[in-house]
């Protein structure tokens, strides 16, 4: 059962575009805008609205990255190995404190100078953010600046992942002029990535221009206009008739309709769960939320939701995380389920999603009508994502239903685990608060060696299982929306932080 603990305050045929998408993306997002050379601006549609004004220190920070507005001190490969981006290079000194150099001649947007006093800030500022960002759930840094080209960071702990960790956009670069008003942290002209954020229209959309002072390779494309369009028909729609040259998550029940040439599916570390409240509820029972794991049946949302693209249930970890499979362990510590006839004596669970991802409001109709058939009496809240984050992290809601993937934080499943499932975790929708748990992750965040993490890794896996916090539904292959004969350079990538790059460009 959880204890009592402070937990951290939320935070083809072509067809007529509908109505809806026309609203959306309006006529000017859809002539072509000279840049240098008579290149042409990119229009792309995302599927989420801006949660909490583009804060770098939440989820929009993935949109920032998506969109090559935000940089950090290291960038991660296709293996999830830190590269160099604003630091050149870095060491280790001692089991506590990295340094790393930074790149030479790095501009900020405004014009000001990159230095390690700036560095140093930013980081500051992440650190003591509040709620604080997921990568830093399980962590704690301290950066200074001992010269202008040396950033130095301490960690509380040893932390064999802190180039890795650097690397999340929550942790970006951004100049003195971004942190002016005090009670947030501003990237719009602040950053160093290759486009420039210049607008945000609230939820509707944002304009963003290229960054001619950018260190690296100059951006093809002169601008994007982003519209945020949470309805996944109107993205394909937008996408058919050419209104957006780039759609993200392309739902499952338009891919066969737009074909190969414009639909481009690829596996993913995404694993969508159904997390149930350990703090309080029905679900604060053990042999409640065993009753719900064993009423959920993973192959007929494949068949009936997915169409079979996307993998029956396996674990935390799917096979977007190639490695997991082979050091799987049995769940430990599960409780006998209760009966049908025990779970009908209970009172009415609310379960929860969003319409963002188009898939899951089925899921949620699928996953009610399994729930039923097991006895349990299920009330539906489906809304946009913005409007249920907030109650969801405050443990608002009995159940719900969320796409999320286990490597955004650090590209290593630790920080994933540690955000969602520890005592202190900031991101924890299921509100588990677990010895058993906390000490297989802060075993697994202690360790150097990438195999033994691993193992460790999967031993904190079986513990989760094993509380029944969170119920594996499916693991999701993504699904991205472009014309491959014109569009060109959209980044493919399973952890999800690139969408948008330098290359990216009409013709």
């Amino acid at each position: 059962m959880p204890t009592s603990r402070h937990r951290p305050r939320p935070r083809v045929a072509r067809v007529a575009l509908p109505l809806a998408a026309a609203l959306l993306i309006p006529a000017t997002a859809c002539t072509a805008s000279g840049g240098s050379g008579g290149d042409q601006r990119l229009k792309v549609a995302l599927a989420f609205p801006p949660a909490q004004a583009m804060s770098p220190y939440g989820d929009d920070a993935v949109t920032l990255s998506r969109l090559a507005v935000v940089e950090g001190l290291t960038r991660l490969d296709r293996n999830g190995e830190a590269q160099p981006a604003l630091a050149a290079s870095w060491k280790r000194d001692g089991d506590l404190v990295w340094e790393f150099t930074l790149r030479k001649g790095t501009v900020f947007q405004d014009g000001t100078k990159l230095d390690a006093a700036a560095a140093a800030r930013s980081l500051t500022a992440a650190q003591k953010a509040s709620p604080k960002p997921r990568v830093l759930s399980d962590t704690t840094l301290t950066a200074s600046a001992p010269d202008a080209a040396t950033v130095r960071i301490t960690t509380e702990d040893t932390d064999p992942l802190l180039p890795q960790r650097l690397a999340n956009p929550s942790l970006s670069i951004l100049s003195a002029a971004a942190y002016e008003d005090g009670s947030k942290a501003d990237p719009a002209g602040h950053a160093t990535g290759p486009f420039t954020l210049t607008d945000v229209n609230g939820t509707v959309g944002a304009t963003l221009e290229r960054n001619d002072t950018y260190w690296g390779d100059k951006a093809k494309a002169p601008g994007l206009d982003v519209r945020f369009v949470a309805d996944g028909t109107a993205r394909a729609n937008a996408l058919r008739t050419e209104d957006v040259d780039v759609a993200e998550y392309v739902p499952i029940s338009q891919a066969s309709l737009l074909g190969d040439g414009l639909v481009h599916a690829f596996p993913s570390a995404r694993t969508n769960g159904l997390s149930l409240n350990t703090e309080r509820g029905v679900f604060a029972d053990p042999a409640m939320r065993a009753a719900a794991r064993e009423a959920i049946d993973s192959k007929a949302l494949v068949d009936g939701v997915y169409e079979g693209r996307a993998d029956t249930a396996q674990g935390l970890l799917g096979p977007g995380v190639p490695w997991a499979a082979g050091l799987r362990t049995a769940p430990t510590g599960r409780a006998k389920a209760a009966t049908p006839a025990e779970v009908a004596k209970t009172g009415q669970i609310v379960l929860a999603t969003y319409t963002n991802r188009p898939e899951l409001p089925e899921v949620a109709t699928v996953v009610q009508r399994q729930l039923e058939q097991r006895g349990f009496s299920v009330e539906q809240v489906v809304r946009d994502y913005a409007r249920l984050e907030a109650d969801a992290l405050a443990g608002t809601y009995d159940a719900f239903i969320q796409a999320r993937n286990t490597l955004l934080d650090t590209a290593d499943p630790v920080s994933y685990l540690a955000s969602d499932f520890t005592c202190d975790g900031s991101f924890n929708i299921t509100q588990l608060c677990a010895k058993s748990v906390d000490t297989a992750v802060d075993r697994a965040a202690s360790l150097a060696g990438t195999d033994a993490r691993h193992r460790a890794e999967m031993t904190a896996e079986a513990a989760v299982l094993g509380s029944d916090a969170l119920v594996p539904l499916v693991h999701e292959r993504f699904v991205q929306g472009y014309d491959d004969t014109r569009v060109r350079g959209v980044a493919l990538d399973p952890m999800e932080r690139t969408l948008i790059t330098a290359d990216t460009h009409v013709g």
